[in-house]
């Protein structure tokens, strides 16, 4: 029996920073059973250099990354979303397009690293902090027992994983 790949959208305002990450990252540690996206409400239109060095840094693949509006996957040629996932509390109160096939939704917000101010060391600090509470979140994510989670178990253990630190 093929295990099914399913499709992640990480959204946020900017989606140059905490999605970006959470995109990579899914991308990486999913091991091909996910096939993650990110967007953005208000896309900034590049993807934050720190984000990038941190990924690479890491050995995380970064072709491919870029800062896009979430409306691209509303269109009908979009891939069919499994999971949308916020990643900021901005866009978690911005009113969504309508996704195709009804996908579960969760808010997982994480501080945003592109807001921090200070020296270059205090981003990346901020960066770093980032990615490792969204690493802890995407294990709890792609260790979840699909197969044996029926619709509702699944979208509150997906929810619930929003509320760890």
């Amino acid at each position: 029996m093929d295990t099914p790949v399913y499709n992640v959208l990480f959204l946020c305002t900017g989606n140059s920073a905490r999605s970006i990450l959470a995109e990579a990252l899914l991308n990486d540690m999913g091991k091909g059973r996910f096939r993650a996206f990110s967007a953005g409400s208000h896309p900034a239109g590049q993807v934050n250099p720190f984000a990038l060095e941190l990924l690479e840094r890491n050995q995380y693949p970064i072709s491919g990354l870029r800062s896009k509006p979430w409306d691209e996957f509303a269109q009908p040629d979009a891939p069919q979303l499994d999971f949308v996932i916020t990643v900021c509390d901005k866009a978690a109160g911005e009113v969504c397009p309508v996704w195709p096939g009804q996908p579960m939704t969760a808010h997982w917000g994480i501080p945003d690293p592109a807001a921090v101010e200070g020296s270059d060391d205090v981003k990346r600090r901020a960066f770093l902090d980032a990615m490792n509470q969204m690493q802890r979140r995407i294990s709890m994510f792609v260790n979840l027992p699909f197969a044996s989670l029926d619709g509702m178990k699944l979208q509150q253990a997906v929810r619930d994983i929003g509320k760890t630190v």
